[in-house]
């Protein structure tokens, strides 16, 4: 394990020596406020709510709240404007612009890698590997990581971000390969994205799958685990993400985030969203979505002579990455794939996602699992569509 002195190391020196902004609202929150020349008049919007103060600059009682459900401390979470701002804060708070890199694991979510190129940053791409139908299958090159994070001929590596469970891949890593990472000992920060975590069943055999949260508990001051309520919540709307760290982390990044990220609508509806009663909803959502997900499953397998291949990924998220075969069944065809999901969402107003692009996801599609009469359309639709000819898809 790295000792916490290691973030020192780490982190950009004018980050280490930066004094952050004080807002208002960090000195004095009640009373006559005439501090932050706020509309003393009201809102233009007439709303129920203080809408004309500025929000909480870090919302401790949220903090505490989601805290307490992942079993960490307040002071170990920070708020985001979704898990992309925490993404592109780490990258700014870790790493120098033209001189370091980050690390990512493709197939993989592209948000890293476009965060990367704003701030100037390199990227490392080190594959999954690749084995259908085998325990290795979408998990994590460790000996190749390791070579890249000891590289001294190309930019540093500063950031390694790992995506569990996978997006597109809804398969989750090896709790027993990021140990073996963490093992290793190198200087840099791992970054654990589980914004699908909810969906997930953990259990011990293989190396283990569930959340990288035990990483910190256990005093790893380099991981920094981002979780969100867009998924399992079923709070996409209100774009509210969460980074979980060591302190001395947390701290940093809190010093180098915007003053008020996280407005006062999202604030309310997310501190409800983590009350005891709405985490029972939550949980008994997430159970009717997993049925759901088995079902699409079974649908999609009694499509196999229609063109259906294999499931590329795994079931730990709440999508499922499948195949379209070529006509003739010898292999994966990404035209066709194309053609189906645009006819699908231009003719059908049923819209899946087309992933064939991405590496090891040749001709594949993507369907988030949905409500029982949304994947009885769904799955209608695409059978009709593997019927048709090309001129007819084109049509």
């Amino acid at each position: 394990m790295l000792p916490e002195t290691a973030l020192d190391t780490i982190v950009r020196p004018n980050i280490k020596a930066l004094t952050p902004y004080r807002c208002a609202r960090d000195d004095y929150s009640k009373g006559v406020l005439l501090d932050a020349n706020e509309n003393a008049f009201g809102s233009a919007v007439h709303r129920e709510g203080q809408w004309h103060r500025y929000p909480d600059p870090v919302h401790d009682r949220i903090r505490d709240r989601y805290a307490a459900l992942r079993g960490v401390k307040g002071t170990q979470v920070v708020l985001g404007n979704g898990s992309d701002e925490p993404i592109d804060l780490l990258q700014r708070v870790f790493c120098t612009p033209a001189s370091d890199a980050i690390l990512v694991c493709p197939p993989t979510y592209g948000m890293y890698s476009v965060c990367a190129q704003v701030n100037d940053l390199a990227v490392v791409q080190v594959p999954l590997n690749v084995h259908p139908g085998h325990p290795d299958h979408f998990q994590l090159n460790v000996p190749e990581i390791l070579k890249a994070l000891d590289n001294k001929e190309g930019p540093r590596v500063r950031l390694v971000y790992l995506c569990s469970p996978g997006n597109p891949t809804g398969e989750a890593l090896r709790l027993s390969d990021i140990q073996a990472l963490l093992d290793a000992n190198r200087e840099v920060i791992y970054v654990i994205d589980e914004a699908y975590i909810d969906f997930l069943q953990s259990r011990e055999e293989d190396g283990g799958r569930g959340s990288g949260v035990r990483f910190i508990r256990e005093g790893h001051p380099n991981v920094v685990v981002l979780q969100t309520l867009s998924k399992g919540f079923g709070l996409a709307g209100i774009r509210l993400g969460l980074a979980m760290a060591s302190e001395p982390l947390i701290q940093y990044l809190l010093n180098a985030k915007y003053p008020y990220n996280i407005a006062g609508p999202t604030a309310d509806i997310a501190h409800d969203a983590l009350a005891p009663e709405a985490l029972d909803g939550m949980r008994n959502g997430v159970s009717k979505l997993l049925e759901q997900r088995e079902l699409l499953v079974n649908r999609l397998r009694d499509m196999s002579s229609q063109g259906i291949g294999r499931f590329l990924g795994g079931r730990d998220a709440n999508f499922i990455l499948v195949e379209v075969l070529s006509r003739d069944s010898s292999g994966p065809d990404p035209a066709r794939a194309l053609a189906i999901y645009t006819w699908m969402a231009e003719r059908s107003q049923i819209v899946v996602r087309y992933r064939g692009s991405l590496p090891q996801c040749l001709g594949a599609l993507r369907i988030t699992v949905g409500t029982p009469e949304e994947m009885e359309e769904c799955c209608a639709r695409l059978s009709q569509a593997l019927t048709l000819s090309d001129e007819e898809l084109r049509a």
